[in-house]
């Protein structure tokens, strides 16, 4: 392979016009695409087979005008002190508020005074208005109509928020992630003491992250994507392709300065570091495209299309970046800046460097740092154990907003339950007595007490017959009725998501009794079957994407036990990270400095998310550092001393693009959006975790732990599989590999 990539590099040297025309057409194609292609993005999912989005199709199949997936909006009113909303002119903005809302795709606006949702004090009251959209499908006429209907209310006086997903607001960045670039470019100039050298790995980083979004975008107009999806590509694509980028430099300025002309220098660069680079994204790149195995549609879409950015990064790193190395030609070691001192971080030097004091003091005190090593990372992963998982809602939006003070006003004057309530859909198709089916299943949910605030029956006041005949009428035609549970905790409570499951047990019988099915939705039920589904897919996520990077790391770096201790450094990396973000942000713990105003369970999707991301990030590391490692030792150092002597030569570089990492992923944290700011938070401590605990500190202690055990590979595996030479070998065999025609991997020595 090194061979390959040796020639690929300097035929991308010498036809550097070609190579850097063909990537920057491809990045305005694809801008033209995603200008005049792209369409909107949708936050919709489906999980297929769970309770709750079987309700959501019975409904849907019984009476095809509903949509109980549709968009909705809570609109909360509240009157000034000494007044009350049943007040005459009080009453007309608030009926005049709803209906100023009605659109063509408002299906149902619910009258407080008719439901009864209005306060004790008679200030606070609250409506729904329902749409047969979702909320991406919503016209501007909708949204305008949403939007300004409370002006009339507001001028006279009266408080008026608006809650739901109607007015979801598409998630963003904002310009948090400039400060992820500005790290890179201080990270990077301090590295390499030179403007021109450091703006390399920022140029390709961010032609491949336009290329990846672009297409994206592009993508949007024939498929439904989640607004997240171009945000975590934008994310990992900066990340990586920086990094990726930076290992190559490095690489390229050392064969530079140990005298191989430029062409030969960028060919060897290819060769050894993008041997590394194509290891280090296949792991990613696996992690990315395995999240598809929890049949999520959105986290298949999210971890796909980061995984084809990450792809791009790859691609530009082993071809764009030596074309650019011909353009600058004998100016790669031009502008220096006065006040830094232009440096080889991989130079064999035999001055100790910083890298080489800690890998000497961590080798010397191995059994100390490995024991130290592994209680730190215990410590901080112990908040792992009580960690909950919910779907977001309003009452993690952003302090001030709309949907946040309607959220809080409701939950001061209703209750938080009211926020999420349960529907008990009540399925009598094959009932024998359908309005005593839907009586037991009320009495049986009555029963239940705790967490219980208020249960709803579809059933009217049996001395209104006209009610009585409509409801029966609805039971014969429609074959469902609609039981509501407004909870005394609200949606995301963890008290909450087990009153979920103590009224699917009080009710599992009544199938048997009454013939009629009973399910329960709603957006907190989707959220505890959500949650449930991602535990039962976990682990076979886990079996598949870590068996098959096992596989790929035993075949690069031809030693059992490699592979393993790097599949054990990343679930300790794994731990951190989960244990961190759930100390911030469901205790609460240093909430307020990274802008978090209010505490609550994990989002849903986050441990598998980080998990799949981590994994492949981890795997980076853990290629880079120890191939160095791998290449001291089979080149004749001893066991310890190829470990020390790779890390001093690998350390700077990893730090520099570990450090550009963090930054990156902890601008995202620095954001508004509370779902983008927990994965940035949670890559950002993960990467800090991996880098600088797991492979800087226990990695080296370790394997001096076990000297030469650490290599041992089986005679029968050894002989099996492939030779890929990720260090180079290849290229150090006799003769010029510039001008030899025979493949030198070929070559039996």
């Amino acid at each position: 392979m090194a061979w390959h990539l040796y020639r690929l590099g300097r035929w991308s040297f010498r036809h550097r016009g070609v190579v850097v025309a063909f990537w920057i057409g491809l990045l305005l194609v694809m801008g033209v695409g995603s200008s005049t292609l792209s369409g909107k993005t949708s936050d919709q999912f489906s999980v297929p087979g769970i309770e709750s989005t079987q309700a959501f199709d019975l409904i849907k199949a019984r009476t095809p005008d509903a949509a109980p997936d549709g968009a909705t909006a809570r609109i909360v009113f509240q009157a000034p002190e000494g007044q009350s909303l049943d007040d005459p002119a009080n009453k007309q903005l608030v009926l005049g508020t709803l209906a100023a809302t009605k659109t063509g795709d408002v299906i149902a606006t619910s009258n407080p005074y008719q439901t009864g949702t209005i306060s004790n004090d008679g200030r606070t009251a609250y409506a729904t208005v329902s749409y047969s959209k979702s909320s991406v499908e919503l016209n501007d006429a909708d949204r305008t109509a949403l939007e300004t209907s409370p002006a009339q209310a507001r001028d006279s006086g009266l408080t008026v928020e608006i809650g739901g997903d109607a007015l979801q607001v598409v998630a963003g960045t904002g310009t948090t992630e400039l400060l992820g670039i500005a790290v890179a470019v201080v990270v990077l100039i301090i590295t390499f003491g030179s403007l021109l050298v450091a703006g390399m790995p920022l140029l390709t980083a961010l032609i491949g992250v336009g290329i990846g979004v672009f297409g994206i975008g592009t993508l949007t107009g024939f498929m439904d994507l989640g607004s997240t999806t171009p945000i975590l590509a934008t994310m990992l694509g900066l990340a990586v392709g920086i990094d990726y980028a930076l290992f190559i430099v490095s690489r390229y300025r050392h064969e530079v300065q140990n005298g191989s002309d430029h062409e030969e220098a960028a060919g060897r660069a290819v060769g050894t570091a993008g041997s590394a680079v194509i290891f280090a994204g296949l792991t990613v790149i696996i992690a990315l495209a395995g999240l598809s195995i929890v049949n999520i549609s959105f986290l298949t879409e999210m971890g796909l299309a980061a995984a084809g950015t990450v792809a791009v990064a790859v691609l530009i790193a082993l071809t764009m970046l030596p074309a650019l190395f011909g353009f600058a030609g004998k100016r790669i070691a031009s502008g220096k800046l006065p006040f830094l001192k232009a440096r080889d971080p991989e130079a064999r030097t035999d001055k100790r460097s910083n890298g080489r004091r800690w890998a000497d003091f961590v080798t010397k005190h191995k059994v100390v740092t490995f024991v130290s090593g592994l209680a730190v990372a215990g410590i901080v992963a112990l908040p792992l154990a009580s960690m909950q998982l919910a779907l977001p809602d309003d009452g993690t939006a952003a302090a001030g907003s709309g949907p946040r003070e309607a959220y809080d006003l409701i939950a001061e004057n209703f209750g938080a339950g009211t926020n999420g309530p349960l529907i008990v859909v009540v399925d009598t198709k094959n009932a024998q007595s359908p309005e005593a089916a839907v009586d037991q299943v009320v009495a049986e949910i009555k029963a239940v007490k705790t967490d219980v605030a208020t249960v709803v029956s579809p059933a009217p006041d049996p001395s209104d017959a006209q009610a009585v005949a409509s409801y029966r009428d609805q039971l014969d035609t429609a074959q469902y009725a609609l039981v509501t549970v407004i909870p005394d905790s609200g949606p995301s409570d963890a008290k909450t998501q087990v009153l979920v499951d103590d009224i699917r047990t009080a009710v599992q019988g009544t199938e048997a009794d009454t013939g009629a099915r009973v399910l329960v939705t709603g957006q907190t039920a989707l959220g505890v079957d959500i949650s449930e589904s991602l535990a039962t897919a976990f682990p076979k996520y886990l079996i598949v994407v870590v068996g098959f990077a096992f596989i790929l790391l035993t075949i690069v770096f031809r030693s059992v036990f490699v592979p393993l201790k790097a599949v054990a450094g990343f679930l300790l990396s794994v731990g951190v990270s989960l244990g961190a973000t759930v100390a911030v942000f469901q205790w609460g713990w240093f909430a307020n400095l990274i802008g978090v105003d209010k505490s609550g369970p994990v989002l849903f999707m986050l441990p598998l998310l980080l998990t799949g991301i981590l994994f492949g990030l981890a795997m980076d590391y853990e290629v880079f550092l120890v191939s160095r490692m791998r290449e001291e030792y089979i080149h004749g150092k001893a066991a310890v001393e190829s470990v020390v002597t790779g890390f001093q030569y690998g350390a700077r570089v990893v730090t520099a693009a570990a450090l550009i990492m963090i930054g990156v992923f902890a601008s995202f944290a620095l954001g508004g959006d509370p779902v983008i700011k927990s994965i940035g938070f949670g890559l950002a401590v993960g990467v800090l975790a991996d880098a600088f605990l797991v492979r800087m500190t226990l990695v080296p202690a370790f394997m001096a732990l076990l000297s030469d055990r650490m290599w041992w590979l089986p005679r029968w595996l050894d002989r099996i599989l492939p030779n890929l030479d990720i260090e180079g070998e290849s290229l150090s065999l006799n003769g010029d590999p510039a001008t030899d025609v025979e493949d030198p991997e070929s070559v039996k020595v």
